[in-house]
This record gives structure tokens, sequence and C-alpha cells, in this order.
């Protein structure tokens, strides 16, 4: 049953990233096409709720789908399983959900 629900929560967590991720592309190329500069491009992310709130959902929905695939990896190479396999998991995700976080803070809050 566990599986099941790794299973399901990577997909779920690759269909909340698909039109983010396509979002964060349209932005990169219209900030590069438009030749905004790093400063530019962080006066107009800071304070911003939106970004926060675009950003924050991506982090939280990679955390989410590369812990679980990472999971999937390591089982298959080395064999892990059980309670190790579990601390690896949900290590993963925190370890990336924290410099994830870190990064939207950074780039939004002024």
């Amino acid at each position: 049953m566990l599986d099941l629900r790794y299973y399901m929560a990577q997909r779920l967590s690759a269909m909340v990233m698909g039109p983010l991720v396509l979002g964060h592309l349209a932005v990169m190329i219209y900030a590069i096409q438009g030749g905004l500069s790093s400063a530019e491009i962080l006066s107009r992310t800071q304070g911003s709720i939106a970004w926060f709130l675009f950003y924050g959902a991506f982090v939280v929905a990679v955390s989410i789908h590369a812990a679980i695939g990472l999971r999937v990896i390591v089982h298959e190479v080395t064999g892990l399983a059980g309670r190790w396999l579990e601390v690896f998991t949900w290590g993963t995700g925190a370890a990336l959900l924290f410099m994830g976080a870190r990064a939207v803070l950074a780039v939004t809050m002024p």
C-alpha cells in the first residue's frame, strides 16, 4: 500500500511540475531575450507573493518527485530496503525542501 502511495505522490507531483516547468522556461526565455540583468530580475521578484507561491509550489513538487525517484534508483542499485530506505527517502525530500525553500526566500523576500 505504501508503494502505491509513493507512486501516486510521484505522479501527482509530476502533474504539478508540468505547468510550473513550462512557466519557468517561459520566464527564463523572456528574461534572456529582454536582456534583463540579475539585479533587474531580483528587483521584480523580491517582495512578490506571486513569485513566492509559484516557486514555493515548484520546490515542494520537485522535492517530493525527486525523493521518490531517487528512492527507486537507490533500491534497485543497492538493494537498500525497509527502514533505511524510508530514512533515505524522507531525508532526501527534507534536504531538497530545505535547500529549495532557502533559494525561494532569497529570491522573493526583500
